[in-house]
């Protein structure tokens, strides 16, 4: 094997909300890579002056409140995201956020107006000049962390950012997974079952694992996700606001009122850094003191008491714990050997308290939680680039992912929480006689029906040829590859027509949506269940009164009338079902509809035999047919040029 030495690096960069901080991994482990100045974190902050690039990182942090509207924070919060959600979810910052190309979500400031991954592209190619300064050669691939519950198109918003900053993303790493890799490092002599606890500036993530020691058969150690959950809307940020919101309530300037009391976007700035700064100085002291000049002759000085912040705190740190509980059921309630801290917001002493409360483990907090996540990063590029060899890593899938099928239902292909990379294959058909072409409609969710799920994609299968309802074989194949990405072809077998798509949406889930998708998966699964059992009944009864009703047609005349009868009260009764699915699905009684198939199923045996006796009779004529049609054209077949 080549020597690391000879290697093209790989790096792990952990591209954060607040921080980022770039890594690699070689011979002698994983080690976070410094800046000129002998910094090891990269704030997330860019600053534009007429339309330019003025500063990047602590120049742009440290002087964001001498130009708040120019400064951009935070934009990893909309990545991926619409115009409409950004509006909804809001900045808290003094820059603007405007409608961009496709009604994607964009960030205006210092007369620039661009992408959240055109920021996060500077970022990104600021450490990458720091990992070439340090390194001494060039630098052009990368793994970058991102948070578990980002979706396809935030991660995709990730990759452009790669891209743009002259990077390659060979992989992408979910935060809290890369977290456990680093810290399972020359911790294999036996297996453990850890949960990843990465609570930071903009996201929550949680992620339960199991880690395998090595059994000698060369793949190293394994590292399994067993189940994960998140906000990518829940983080210190919120934190933050809070505390401002409160100051700005001291001092008699409430949010609703800032702009009658003629804060300055200059002071405004100022308190939400008087805001961190105090939630920062509160995780190691009882009390902090605020003495901030707010300008107009107001000027607020108080102490905040640690009490004060966890009080405000408290209701942000319950939904990570909820999220928490979440990931423990799915992961089936495992015993946990071990709790791993991640992201700034973890050094907060309540957090830690809560964390070890509900998990009944003291939290692991040898590891600094600003620099687990870059190397694990740096691990993961050091594995696939054959600098090691000694651990094997599997992700999973945080949503459900199907197709709509007719009548609205949708078909799962790959469940929550299924290992990646995966793939699977489902056969489907047309429910219309001589359909040319199949739409696929791609989703993501835990609700039976696609109403209630999250649309990811749509796309066509072309040119297939006629063909009765029922008989085309679309085969619908969905891969997920190692980063998460989801790849959907599909293909008619009997025409050989194919299409696919990389599934690409133009924004990614609200927290409002991840929320309602697996809350209302659990309160409506049964009337779920019953919706989607009754529109497979009508698809399926629909095709059979077809296929039923044109054999009734052929052989009724030699049919004894009561069995005709019996199949046109039989063929009444289910059509009469299948319309009142369409008009009134909640009154239907799937019970009594599914009794009404398989009663009709019963009755039309006569007419199936008879239809088959019938083809068998015109198949033994054939010949007989030919041969006269031979002998009046003087032995010759008519050649026919149709």
């Amino acid at each position: 094997m080549p020597s690391a030495e000879s290697q093209e690096p790989i790096i792990g960069i952990d591209l954060g909300t607040t921080h980022s901080l770039v890594a690699v991994c070689d011979g002698a482990g994983p080690r976070v890579l410094e800046g000129p100045s002998g910094e090891r974190l990269l704030p997330s902050v860019i600053r534009y002056s007429q339309g330019l690039v003025s500063a990047v990182g602590s120049d742009a942090r440290r002087r964001a409140a001498e130009f708040p509207r120019d400064t951009i924070l935070s934009a990893k919060r909309w990545m991926g995201r619409s115009f409409a959600e950004a509006q909804a979810l809001g900045s808290g910052f003094e820059f603007g956020i405007v409608e961009g190309p496709r009604g994607l979500a964009a960030l205006h400031a210092g007369g620039a107006t661009v992408l959240p991954q055109e920021v996060a592209a500077l970022i990104l190619a600021e450490l990458r000049s720091w990992a070439e300064r340090s390194l001494g050669r060039s630098v052009r691939k990368a793994v970058v962390t991102v948070p578990a519950y980002f979706d396809d198109g935030q991660r995709q918003a990730t990759r452009d950012a790669a891209r743009l900053a002259g990077l390659e993303a060979v992989r992408l790493v979910p935060e809290p997974t890369a977290a456990a890799l680093a810290y399972g490092l020359g911790r294999r002599a036996q297996g453990e079952t850890i949960a990843v606890y990465d609570f930071g500036g903009g996201t929550f993530d949680v992620s339960v694992l199991e880690v395998t020691p090595d059994d000698g058969s060369g793949t190293g150690a394994m590292f399994r996700v067993l189940a994960t959950s998140g906000d990518t809307q829940l983080g210190g940020d919120d934190i933050d606001r809070m505390v401002f919101e409160r100051l700005l309530g001291e001092a008699g300037l409430g949010s609703s009122n800032l702009a009658g009391a003629g804060l300055a976007p200059a002071a405004r700035q100022a308190l939400r850094d008087f805001a961190e700064s105090t939630k920062i100085a509160l995780s190691s002291k009882e009390s902090a003191a605020v003495d901030v000049d707010l300008g107009g002759g107001v000027r607020l000085t108080r102490s905040v008491a640690r009490s004060e912040l966890e009080e405000i705190a408290r209701p942000f740190v319950e939904r990570t714990l909820e999220l928490c509980r979440r990931a423990l059921q799915d992961a089936g309630s495992p015993h946990l050997d071990r709790v791993v801290l991640v992201g700034g917001s973890t050094r907060m002493p309540m957090v830690r308290h809560e964390v070890a409360r509900l998990f009944g483990v003291e939290p692991y907090t040898a590891l600094d939680p600003d620099l687990v996540v870059a190397l694990g990063a740096a691990v993961q590029g050091a594995l696939l680039g054959g600098v090691r060899r000694d651990a094997l890593l599997l992700d999973v899938i945080p949503l459900s992912l199907g197709i709509e099928t007719v009548g609205g239902a949708v078909a799962k292909l790959l469940m929550r929480n299924s290992s990646i990379p995966a793939q699977a294959r489902e056969m489907f058909s047309t429910s219309v006689d001589n359909q040319t072409a199949v739409r696929l409609h791609v989703v993501q969710g835990e609700r039976e029906m696609a109403a209630d799920c999250r649309s990811l994609a749509r796309f066509e299968l072309r040119n297939l040829p006629p063909m009765p309802a029922g008989i085309p074989q679309v085969e619908v194949d969905f891969t997920v590859d190692a980063n998460g990405v989801l790849q959907v072809r599909a293909a008619e077998r009997r025409s050989g027509q194919r299409a696919s798509v990389q599934v690409v949406p133009t924004y990614g889930l609200t927290t409002e949506e991840v929320d309602r998708m697996e809350r209302e998966s659990l309160t409506h699964a049964r009337e779920d269940m019953r919706r989607h059992r009754i529109v497979d009944l009508a698809v399926n009864a629909a095709l059979d009164v077809k296929w039923i009703g044109d054999a009734l047609e052929r052989v009724r005349e030699g049919l004894d009338a009561a069995v005709v009868d019996s199949v046109d009260q039989e063929l009444h009764r289910v059509r009469g079902f299948i319309a009142l699915t369409k008009t009134a699905p909640e009154s239907v009684d799937a019970n009594a509809f599914h009794q009404a198939k398989e009663s009709l199923d019963r009755a039309s045996v006569p007419v199936h035999e008879a239809a088959i006796a019938a083809s068998l009779r015109a198949e033994q004529s054939r010949p007989q047919a030919v041969q006269s049609a031979q002998q009046e054209s003087g032995g010759h077949t008519p050649r026919s040029d149709s």
